[in-house]
């Protein structure tokens, strides 16, 4: 098992603003990031690049942050 650096905290950090983000837009049609950033701007997309990116970082860690129990090698 390893730890968790910088990169891996900012993954984490940003997987979760687009997880909450989803989630007022399918709940409440309202999406944060372009309330605070713009409709698509410069900005939003970058945001939402990022949050792409952290997602596809943390699906190719997230079988080295599984808790090892000792019980299955």
């Amino acid at each position: 098992m390893r730890t968790l650096n910088a990169v891996d905290w900012l993954a984490l950090v940003l997987l979760i603003v687009g997880g909450l983000n989803w989630g007022l837009i399918g709940l409440l049609e309202f999406d944060l990031v372009a309330s605070i950033f713009g409709t698509m701007t410069l900005l939003s997309r970058v945001v939402y690049g990022l949050v792409g990116l952290s997602t596809l970082y943390v699906a190719f860690i997230a079988p080295q942050l599984r808790k090892h129990d000792g019980s299955r090698s």
